[in-house]
């Protein structure tokens, strides 16, 4: 077939393949290249077609314009140019290279040699040069139609306060969902089932995080032992879903935008977890795929003094240049795409760090961070950084700049710490409970900008958190040597799976105040899809390769004690909504306020009167209360809010603790909302000020002031919740 006269120069901008109606643009930067091919395929990608050369080079943008040509075309491109490894070249135009700004991939990488530009095996190993076709071993791109009608076009605009995350994956979630249809589990439709949104809408979370869904590729070194990449974080393409999510193929990206919509019915945002540190392609021994063939010495990170070799903050064996200029296009031209023409909320950055580090180091004014600050669309969206890498002073924790939120793997050790029992920790659970202020609580930032978390996709869920000492890999093939040795984990007396009464009944209290803790907390809350009914990994604290019953949720296994679990969750994030002085705009400081002769916070021992420096110096202190005024000010106006007051106890000891109920000024009743120990009650208990309290062993409590007005009908209306929805009822 020829193009021979349906070709002319076409336009630098935009990047990547546009169709226009009658004909679509291809363009692609490269600043070394020094010919580029753009080869056409049949559907299938299987039988190249034709060879067009690019005729036009404007401002380091190869393009053309091919008249006729149609969204279903398959294409990639061959770029020549020099090989020089030790300059930092790596052109190769026998390796056909995915496009950058492609929106669809096809096929499937297979594992073979030719895959790699350089011959394995060699004595100058990726010195060498590689003249095999890799066409046939690729994916390759496919030219797409974005037409899509919009049901619900505006973004979900969920308020930073009154956000709740819920992280899952989008295969392991639906794939053992007895409601989804069998041909749609673990896809895109299957996670916009109407049953899967039923679930998420009903626990009362607000803003689903996906892990990556971005297209990546498995590693050899999975593959070869029967393993796959089943959590993502190895991109190859930033503007392409990856395929294996699709029910109807991969250039069907209207089932992501059908999926997304549904979402957005249901008044649920939509983020997606994005891996823009490092690609796919590895270390100088990796295989030529897409970057490093088009432009080598402009998309990695290479040692400034041997170009041969990747810089590698990432673990991965290679880093994305972020300063240079048209990478850092292509980064943020990635994310408005996922905005703009896929309606998505926001993301959270797989080691951000990375992307705030300049040659320097890391610089919360650097190049990536500036331009999503100032940018109108990405400032509008939720940003959220994974504040770490393995690199130079790749610990950032609370030094983002304002408008980001972060990930706080302080708060998950102290909390984890606190609840197991150990010592010397209450102080730090202290700060961790009212939003991390020594971290975060500066240049006008907010509580929201920690995201607390007790689990995540990597680590324990919280069933094995509470069920295992000790993590069991054994299935990865690493020998154990993979996954956190550290989990802050304790099993409650027996490793594993129990039929002990008596170790059960502890582990699902433990559930419960972790997870009262977590939504109790000042901050944003994330929540691991399964953990609200004790979903097991089997001890697996890192199965990231384990794409089978180990991660994907089972629904049809839950017990009657996930069940019950489930409802209180419910009841936790009924309270978080119904009470905004769980969610406060303001750090809870403690200071004392003359003017509304009020302090914000008081911290109390279990005699009701106020924690000296001596007692939160014990290191044996594991019993204590928190007091959280309602009348204190709530936002910058200096006047008294209208807020209830609350009452939240946390007893770490083993054993009972009589903790006296403090008397408030005005007030003489307290109404228990919550106890961890009585996760069902028929109505709402009342005590007196003054009362003692038999606080359960290893229990967390809830108080609010008894209250007129609104807030009486709210702990009305949640009185009626607490006994409609426990199981068994209503």
């Amino acid at each position: 077939m020829s193009y021979e006269n349906s070709i002319s120069e076409g336009s630098p901008f935009p990047l990547g393949a546009t169709w226009t109606g009658d004909g679509v643009n291809f363009a692609l930067f490269s600043a070394n290249a020094t010919k580029v091919e753009l080869c056409l395929f049949d559907d299938k990608g299987e039988q190249e077609l034709t060879r067009i050369e690019l005729p036009e080079y404007t401002d380091e943008v190869w393009h053309v314009f091919v008249e006729g040509l149609r969204p279903g075309a398959v294409y990639g491109y061959r770029v020549h140019g020099p090989y020089e490894p030790e300059a930092g070249h790596r052109f190769n135009p026998n390796k056909l290279l995915l496009d950058p700004y492609a929106k669809a991939h096809v096929g499937e990488l297979k594992s073979d040699s030719e895959v790699f530009g350089y011959t394995l095996g060699s004595e100058k190993d990726d010195l060498s040069f590689d003249e095999r076709d890799s066409a046939p071993f690729v994916q390759k791109c496919q030219v797409v139609d974005q037409s899509f009608t919009w049901s619900h076009s505006n973004r979900t605009r969920v308020p930073w306060e009154k956000t709740i995350f819920y992280e899952t994956h989008v295969r392991g979630y639906t794939k053992r969902h007895p409601a989804v249809p069998e041909h749609l589990r673990g896809t895109f439709e299957g996670l916009g089932h109407a049953a899967v949104i039923d679930h998420i809408k009903r626990l009362g979370v607000t803003s689903v995080e996906l892990l990556p869904i971005q297209a990546f590729v498995n590693d050899s070194y999975l593959t070869d032992k029967g393993l796959t990449n089943y959590w993502g974080y190895n991109t190859l393409g930033f503007f392409a879903a990856d395929p294996r999510f699709f029910a109807r193929g991969s250039g069907a990206i209207a089932e992501f935008k059908e999926m997304i919509d549904r979402f957005h019915e249901a008044g649920l945002e939509v983020i997606l977890d994005v891996v823009y540190n490092h690609t796919a392609e590895g270390n100088e021994r990796g295989p030529t795929l897409s970057f490093r063939g088009i432009d080598n010495a402009s998309y990695y990170r290479l040692m400034p003094d041997q170009n041969r070799y990747y810089i590698n903050d990432t673990g991965t064996g290679n880093t994305l240049n972020l300063s240079h200029p048209r990478v850092l296009q292509m980064v943020t031209d990635s994310l408005r795409y996922w905005v703009t023409e896929m309606n998505v909320d926001g993301f959270r950055f797989d080691l951000a760090t990375i992307l705030g580090r300049e040659p320097y180091g890391f610089d919360e004014g650097g190049g990536f961070l500036d331009s999503c600050r100032q940018d109108p669309i990405l400032s509008s969206v939720k940003l959220i950084a994974e504040p770490w890498d393995c690199g130079p002073g790749g610990y950032q924790v609370g030094r983002f700049p304002p408008g980001w939120a972060e990930w706080n793997d302080r708060y998950r050790d102290t909390v984890r710490s606190f609840w197991k029992g150990d010592d010397g920790v209450g102080a730090d659970f202290a700060t961790r409970i009212t939003g991390s202020g020594d971290k975060f609580n500066h240049r006008g930032r907010r509580p929201w900008a920690s995201v607390n978390f007790l689990t995540a996709h990597d680590g324990f869920t919280l069933n094995d958190l509470v069920s295992y000492n000790d993590k069991h890999n054994d299935g990865n093939g690493e020998g154990g040597k993979d996954g956190h040795s550290d989990n802050k984990s304790w099993n409650c007396g027996v490793e594993g799976p129990s039929d002990d009464a008596g170790i059960r009944e502890l582990r699902e209290r433990q559930k419960r105040n972790m997870l009262a803790t977590l939504l109790f907390s000042q901050g944003t809350p994330m929540i691991v899809a399964g953990d609200e009914f004790g979903r097991t990994q089997q001890g697996n604290n890192n199965a990231y390769c384990q794409d089978n019953e180990i991660s994907w949720v089972d629904w049809e296994g839950i017990t009657p004690e996930g069940t019950a679990l489930t409802e209180f969750v419910r009841n936790l994030t009924a309270l978080r909504h119904a009470l905004p002085v769980l969610r406060r705009g303001r750090f809870l400081t403690g200071e004392y306020n003359e003017e509304l002769e009020v302090k914000d916070v008081k911290w109390l021992s279990p005699a009701a009167t106020e924690l000296t420096s001596e007692q939160w110096g014990d290191a044996n202190m594991r019993c204590f209360g928190l007091v959280i005024d309602g009348r204190a000010q709530a936002s910058g106006i200096r006047r008294p809010a209208s807020d209830a007051t609350l009452l939240l106890i946390v007893n770490a000891h083993h054993d009972v603790v009589e903790f006296k109920l403090p008397e408030i000024p005005g007030n003489d009743q307290w109404s228990c909302l919550i106890d961890t120990n009585v996760p069902v009650r028929e109505e709402l208990a009342q005590f007196e000020s003054g009362d003692t309290y038999q606080v359960t062993g290893r229990s967390l409590l809830l108080f609010a002031l008894h209250a007129r007005g609104q807030t009486q009908r709210v702990f009305m209306r949640l009185a009626k919740t607490l006994t409609e929805e426990t199981p068994g009822r209503g």
